[in-house]
């Protein structure tokens, strides 16, 4: 009798445990910082309190709060998770310290500055070149203005103010640069594995029989290689305008994830798409035909992390 009662504890001393276990297991996490690296499912966060583990499923939902108070979302593929990103991820803890992601939340804006940034642009220039322009003209202004100066004094001291103004948002958009540029400097960590480049007829986004037996070899390529990711950038020729070719090298980059998550196997997960650059970053010149055959393209890399290679 006494056996039957001891047994009868120990068995529910173990369900207890095992609850307790899957309980912890379950428990809810929250986590907020910017992506360091990623391999494959797995991106490594960095936070406050240090680096983060997290681990991506096919369920996890990445996506940008929109409109007033963040009732509007729009939802991306994982692809757009790319080293430097700000994300806010919630889900559960695993058992082995990480965090299971169900929703991962980027900012739309920070997202384009990521993209930009990894295909080597910078957004900022182009306004430290106009502040530049800006504090030539005011000097020019204030020369001018010293023949007449006691008339023009007061409109000196405007100029002056000006220049102030304009080297002061000059400097800051030089540190936006700096910044950024630093944030994204951890893509040189990934070694890449294999590559293609496919090109695309005036105006088109459709594949050729010859582009789908490239694509179908790097794919091929990637398996078996632990913790790969695929990263696919469009371009576009000068054709047109610039909102045209934006959108014109967006959907060259969907067929190619397209067709590499389709009809060669690729997982979503493990494929990284910066956007859609359009005519910047051009291969060649656009002043000649062969030139524009050459930016109608998509580029597509296995990459892996220098870390896991080497291990």
């Amino acid at each position: 009798m006494h056996r039957k009662m001891l047994a009868t504890m120990v068995s529910l001393g173990l369900m207890a445990s095992v609850f307790a276990t899957t309980a912890v297991s379950q428990e809810k996490a929250k986590v907020k910082g910017m992506i360091r690296t990623r391999t494959g499912e797995t991106l490594i966060v960095k936070t406050d309190n240090g680096d983060t583990t997290v681990v991506r499923t096919d369920d996890t939902i990445t996506k940008d709060d929109k409109g007033l108070f963040g009732l509007d979302k729009e939802i991306f593929s994982n692809s757009v998770l790319i080293p430097g990103l700000k994300v806010e991820v919630d889900g559960r803890s695993g058992d082995q310290g990480q965090v299971v992601a169900k929703t991962i939340t980027v900012d739309g804006d920070d997202l384009e500055t990521a993209q930009m940034i990894q295909a080597g642009l910078h957004p900022t220039a182009e306004q430290v070149s106009a502040n530049m322009q800006a504090i030539e003209t005011n000097r020019q202004g204030i020369a001018a203005h010293k023949v007449e100066l006691a008339a023009q004094k007061e409109a000196i001291q405007t100029n002056q103010q000006n220049i102030a103004s304009n080297r002061q948002q000059m400097e800051q958009n030089i540190k936006d640069i700096e910044e950024n540029t630093q944030r994204f400097s951890s893509l040189a960590d990934y070694d890449v594995k294999n590559q293609a480049t496919v090109k695309f007829n005036v105006g088109s986004s459709k594949l050729s029989d010859q582009d789908r037996e490239q694509l179908k070899s790097v794919a091929d390529s990637a398996v078996g290689i632990k913790g790969y990711i695929v990263e696919v950038i469009g371009y576009a020729d000068a054709t047109g305008s610039a909102a045209i070719n934006t959108k014109l090298s967006e959907a060259r980059a969907k067929e190619v994830v397209t067709y590499l998550i389709q009809q060669c196997g690729v997982p979503s997960r493990h494929i990284v798409a910066p956007g859609a650059m359009g005519e910047y970053g051009p291969a060649a010149s656009n002043e000649t035909k062969a030139g524009r055959a050459e930016n109608r393209r998509v580029e597509v890399k296995v990459l892996v992390n220098k870390g896991i290679a080497g291990s």
